[in-house]
């Protein structure tokens, strides 16, 4: 089964994300961590300069900091993805790599994001801090209709309502995989 989490910041992917690959038995592949990690290993690089002020990733550098997570997820029996594709260019070169079998959509009002970034920011995620997040918010906005749209015409969308506590959005990803002839193991 491979699965992609699309969602705002703050918006519970890398969480549902953990729960879902751990019952489905097929990798977690976490975007923002692969880029966060070459980052660190690239300190003053441009890549870190991005991240630092919110900014996204160019399309090339996304694919390729996930390519070879998704090679080896493919190989595992598939994917549990996290934070790619944001654009609708990603989500076609996703498709020429591993097309998902599902995309679930967390749904969460801006408000509640806020407040769970903060939350972050205070744990010490430096691209959670007040400075980048209406940065990252916007971004969000502008790309996600496309995107959805792109992934509503394949037939592969599921909106999930992801302002409730985490075992609740859980089972709503479930019972909605199901619903869709798409059940998770």
């Amino acid at each position: 089964m491979r699965i992609v989490l699309l969602g705002a910041p703050g918006s519970g992917k890398g969480t549902q994300g953990r729960v879902l690959a751990e019952r489905l038995g097929v990798p977690y592949i976490g975007s923002g961590e692969l880029l966060r990690s070459r980052a660190a290993a690239e300190p003053g690089s441009e890549l870190a300069a991005v991240l630092d002020r919110g900014d996204l990733v160019g399309d090339d550098d996304a694919l390729a900091a996930v390519r070879d997570a998704l090679a080896a997820a493919e190989a595992a029996g598939g994917y549990v993805l996290d934070g790619f594709p944001r654009t609708a260019g990603q989500a076609r070169d996703l498709e020429a790599v591993a097309s998902p079998d599902a995309v679930v959509y967390l749904a969460l009002p801006d408000a509640v994001a806020r407040r769970r970034l903060a939350g972050r920011a205070a744990a010490g995620r430096s691209d959670d801090v007040a400075a980048t997040v209406e940065r990252r918010l916007d971004q969000f906005h502008r790309q996600i209709e496309p995107l959805l749209d792109f992934y509503r015409r394949r037939g592969v969308l599921i909106t999930v309502d992801a302002d409730q506590a985490p075992d609740a959005v859980t089972a709503a990803i479930v019972e909605a995989l199901d619903a869709a002839g798409r059940r998770p193991s």
